[in-house]
């Protein structure tokens, strides 16, 4: 199967099944360290999705990207819904008109990512979500550069994203409620580092079933 927008009602579906299955571990995450409501957001953004999931999958790869990133934007709402709606109309400027194969969907995530750090003023090892975000998007990036089967590739994002997720517990948080805590933050992994993970390893899933099944 083709890395086609007809994908999008089982990806977002995995998303949807993941943050509910882990939905008050993340809440006890961020209750720890900040405003214990990333999950109640998140899933009010990822529900208007899942309702139009039907309508997505008929766009192309650079509209339904511009849809998703509204979307998110207006029902997610606060830090969240701008930088995950960032991340996607970001995608979407980058993919018009290109065709969507593993080196192109690196390049293209990269913006994304690149215009999420701009919009949080953030980077790698503040114990945000780019701490999950940065490091996938160059694992994707070095694995379009060496022509690796997408399977490997795939694997190679779950671990990352894990270990990306991982390393917030002993960072010092410096954006966000959290950042108040001042070393008070350090022991903590960072609720949206851990929706991340988990909504990368979702994505994986769908895509290691779909894209690298025996033809």
């Amino acid at each position: 199967m083709q890395f086609v927008p007809a994908l999008l009602p089982s990806l977002i579906q995995a998303i949807d099944q993941v943050i509910e299955t882990n939905a008050e571990e993340v809440t006890a995450l961020d209750q720890a360290i900040g405003d214990g409501d990333h999950v109640t957001n998140l899933q009010r953004g990822i529900k208007a999705l899942v309702a139009q999931s039907d309508e997505l999958a008929q766009l192309d790869w650079a509209a339904a990207w511009q849809k998703i990133g509204m979307t998110l934007m207006t029902a997610v709402g606060g830090a969240s819904g701008s930088l995950y709606g960032t991340l996607f109309v970001a995608m979407s400027k980058a993919a018009r008109d290109r065709p969507l194969d593993l080196p192109a969907f690196a390049e293209i995530f990269s913006s994304g990512v690149e215009a999420v750090k701009l919009r949080g003023k953030a980077d790698a090892g503040e114990k945000t979500m780019l701490d999950v975000l940065i490091p996938v998007a160059a694992s994707l990036r070095q694995g379009a550069a060496d022509g690796a089967a997408l399977a490997d590739v795939l694997d190679n994002v779950t671990r990352t994203a894990i270990t990306g997720m991982e390393s917030t517990r002993d960072m010092l948080a410096t954006k966000g409620r959290a950042s108040f805590l001042e070393e008070r933050s350090r022991g903590h992994i960072d609720a949206g580092a851990k929706t991340s993970q988990l909504m990368i390893g979702a994505l994986v899933g769908v895509l290691a079933e779909h894209l690298t099944a025996p033809a």
